[in-house]
């Protein structure tokens, strides 16, 4: 399906897509770099995929690393299925990372629910990610704090249907829609806003996380996956980069999780809950400098 990319990678070294078949899932996924050590960019959730995400790291990146950025089933070229939950995506990046990286370790970065997706894997296979990096990261608390509110809304037939399609109604809507999100709205490229009301428009937007909340969270808004308890056992550098206006999950997550980790190091930065979109240029050079041999 041809959507705004709001100028996503696309004549760079090597760039293209491609897909594969893991436990019956077809995952799509963007790829650039023809040399270089291997990175894995993991998405969020709600409308969100590899591109939306991801597009100045991937842009950035590719010129000396080995780029890919899949697509969670249900998210931007990868059709849904049932199972949407951590343990679920990390056992599909394992899939993934035995068929496009079979051999060496990568670079694993995550944001928000694809955070704990990369940490779930990282703690279970250390000798295959060499380096971690977690962006709002989901998995590093108790409790949501407007997770009650999401749990419900999961369960009220229509509700985020109509909430996703009121999104994609026009910019000034996604604009005011993602000010639950990021932290100035105003201040986002009306080429990125764009794509955002483009993927609200889309058949079906928004029920992949649906089915993610509903097996995620609990009544009370606390959460089915809390690793902050085994941080401690991580044996993997991570870079942990988190919005101090942060809606969605605390930035005291990401500063208890930097004391626990044994080696760990915490960027915060001037926004809310989408750095890489709301901060790509300083984002994208904190990145490369912790990925730098």
């Amino acid at each position: 399906m041809s959507r705004p990319n709001d100028g996503a990678a696309g004549d760079g070294p090597g760039v293209g897509s491609g897909t594969t078949t893991i436990d019956g899932a077809r995952l799509a996924y963007r790829r650039a770099g023809t040399e270089g050590p291997p990175v894995v960019l993991l998405h969020g959730g709600g409308i969100d995929d590899a591109e939306l995400s991801w597009r100045h790291a991937i842009d950035d990146l590719a010129a000396d690393h080995r780029v890919y950025a899949p697509d969670w089933p249900g998210y931007g070229d990868s059709p849904d299925r049932e199972e949407h939950s951590t343990v679920a995506y990390a056992r599909l990046l394992e899939g993934f990372l035995e068929r496009v990286v079979p051999d060496e370790p990568v670079a694993l970065a995550g944001i928000s629910m694809g955070g704990a997706a990369a940490l779930g894997y990282a703690l279970e296979n250390p000798g295959r990610v060499d380096r971690l990096v977690l962006v709002g990261s989901y998995g590093l608390g108790p409790r949501v704090p407007a997770g009650s509110l999401w749990k419900s809304l999961a369960h009220v037939p229509g509700a985020n249907a109509a909430g996703w399609a009121a999104l994609g109604t026009s910019r000034a809507a996604a604009r005011m829609g993602l000010g639950n999100v990021v932290a100035d709205p105003g201040g986002l490229p009306p080429e990125f806003v764009e794509s955002v009301v483009s993927r609200a428009r889309e058949p079906g937007a928004g029920r992949a996380f649906e089915a993610f909340v509903r097996a995620e969270l609990r009544p009370d808004g606390s959460v089915g996956t809390d690793y902050t308890d085994r941080l401690g056992d991580l044996r993997v550098p991570t870079l942990l980069v988190h919005g101090r206006a942060d809606p969605l999950f605390p930035v005291a997550w990401s500063e208890r999780a930097a004391e626990r980790i044994p080696d760990a190091r915490l960027e915060t930065l001037d926004c809310g809950h989408w750095v890489p979109r709301e901060r790509p240029d300083e984002f994208v050079g904190i990145l490369r400098t912790f990925l730098e041999p």
